[in-house]
């Protein structure tokens, strides 16, 4: 088992969810009713009331939310399984 470089895998994560988050973006601007109603599909929701869209201010939040929270979740992890690694797979990996 090899140790895993936590800071890479949630920087690698945070890039990854901010792509993720920008193609969803662009997806819902341009179909705004088509990407509701499979999102109402998807979480089996009844209502005809809502209206979506996409604005500057709630991109950039959700992309920085999104990132961050992504990021730091996968450091989590990486952290969490460097140290459950059995000892002498952890002193192989030092080195």
């Amino acid at each position: 088992m090899r140790k895993i470089e936590s800071v890479t895998l949630g920087f690698s994560v945070a890039i990854t969810a901010a792509i993720a988050w920008t193609i969803c973006s662009i997806v819902v601007a341009i179909a705004p009713e088509q990407t509701l109603a499979v999102t109402r599909d998807l979480f089996h929701v009844l209502s005809g009331n809502v209206q979506w869209g996409v604005t500057w201010g709630g991109y950039m939040m959700g992309l920085c939310g999104w990132s961050v929270g992504a990021g730091i979740f996968a450091w989590i992890c990486g952290v969490l399984y460097n140290r459950m690694l059995p000892a002498e797979h952890a002193a192989a990996a030092r080195g």
